[in-house]
């Protein structure tokens, strides 16, 4: 891994998630942000600073329904 990719982007961290709800929501943020990488982590840390108050926060605007908005057959 190159260090200018390396400096980009913060440690790994661990997550769980059901791999429909995690699959849907990289869907969703791909629709929201067409360009580039999925930017999941970016949604996650934006909701983050929102839910902790901290000043300038916003929540994250949400993408149009889509076939994320459907939950898997169970």
């Amino acid at each position: 891994m190159s260090t200018d990719t390396a400096a980009e982007y913060d440690p790994p961290r661990k997550f769980r998630a059901p791999d429909d709800e995690w699959n849907g929501f990289e869907a969703a943020t791909k629709a929201q942000h067409p360009t580039g990488r999925s930017p999941r982590a970016q949604v996650i840390r934006e909701f983050i600073r929102w839910y902790m108050r901290r000043p300038g926060a916003k929540l994250p605007v949400r993408p149009p329904a889509g076939p994320w908005s459907t939950p898997a057959a169970g």
